[in-house]
């Protein structure tokens, strides 16, 4: 089998491509011929050794595949070599060991694909749509005819926000940095886009909002947007912080005023218990079509490196896949 894997931590010139030996199912486990493994901006985080969760080297990156069931182990009985599964970190909390031509997990820890959904799209479901999912209900409380901003809503945490956010009743604003982006998150039926690099954006939504402001705001790059998020929140508003780089000043006599609630997100905090009605639900979204990954770019496994450059620049579209 071939992995991309990790000998030292550092930039995106780390990641190189190793011929290993072939997986093989032990007892209770399947393995996954990968055919789309998705890229994370949390996989480069991790990369540089400095991020919360820090990997044994070498490591193979990412937790988030769709695939081909090829071997089952002893005791599995609900899945068949063949099948068509969903491998994701919120299975099984693993960020390791997708960026490769073959997986290895609990056959407990996949979830069947549905014939209508590609593998691409499969990569989706690992770490975008949970996410997208918690920060707007288990974290921001959200709930049908409130008002969403969704800051940073043409990457795969973001359109995947619009569709499970307008799938739950609310009114939605995102906002994007490109003309892509702005046509893509159109398309995904926001009720208000807004360019975050024109400076009449915040006129924009509080226009939209009457001067009453956001309820919700789900927030992508908070070292940079945070202050304007408190600006542009409703009085008792909530923020979610989903993404983040780097500091920010802020004015806490804004939170303090409007008597605001500003939560971070990490899905790897949850517990398997909170994530199933989760992945429950978005698989009912998949099922009725509701729910449907955009995929933005897709690399050559080999091209591992350059896939996560393009994962963090400005202007993010969809989905970035590897394709082994």
């Amino acid at each position: 089998m071939q992995a991309i894997r990790a000998h030292q931590f550092g930039g995106s010139e780390v990641l190189q491509l190793d011929q290993l030996e072939d997986l093989v199912a032990g007892a209770g486990e399947v393995v996954v011929d990968v055919k789309a493994a998705g890229v994370n901006p949390a996989d480069t985080y991790m990369r540089t050794g400095t991020y919360g969760i820090v990997p044994e080297l070498p490591y193979t990156p990412g937790g988030d595949a769709g695939g081909i069931i090829s071997q089952i182990g002893e005791g599995v009985t609900d899945f068949k070599v063949g099948d068509r599964v969903i491998v994701g970190t919120a299975m099984s909390f693993r960020l390791q060991d997708c960026y490769a031509s073959q997986v290895k997990r609990p056959a407990s820890e996949v979830l069947a694909l549905p014939d209508h959904v590609s593998f691409q799209q499969a990569a989706a479901f690992g770490v975008s749509y949970p996410t997208a999912h918690m920060a707007l209900f288990h974290r921001g409380n959200a709930k049908s005819g409130e008002t969403v901003f969704i800051h940073g809503a043409s990457g795969s945490v973001g359109s995947s926000a619009i569709q499970i956010a307008k799938r739950a009743g609310c009114t939605v604003i995102g906002s994007a940095g490109s003309d892509d982006g702005m046509a893509l998150i159109k398309e995904q039926g926001v009720d208000l886009a807004v360019n975050h690099n024109s400076d009449h954006y915040i006129d924009e939504i509080k226009t939209f909002t009457n001067g009453d402001g956001v309820n919700l705001t789900l927030e992508m790059l908070a070292n940079v947007n945070l202050d304007k998020d408190m600006d542009l929140a409703a009085k008792f508003g909530r923020i979610v912080v989903i993404g983040n780089r780097g500091e920010i000043n802020i004015n806490p006599r804004v939170a303090m005023m409007k008597e605001l609630d500003i939560k971070g997100t990490a899905l790897w905090n949850m517990t398997a218990e909170q994530i199933k009605p989760i992945m429950e639900d978005i698989l009912s979204g998949i099922a009725d079509n509701s729910l449907n990954p955009i995929i933005g770019k897709e690399f050559a496994l080999s091209d591992a490196a350059r896939a996560h450059d393009a994962v963090l620049e400005p202007g993010a579209y969809g989905k970035v896949v590897l394709i082994p």
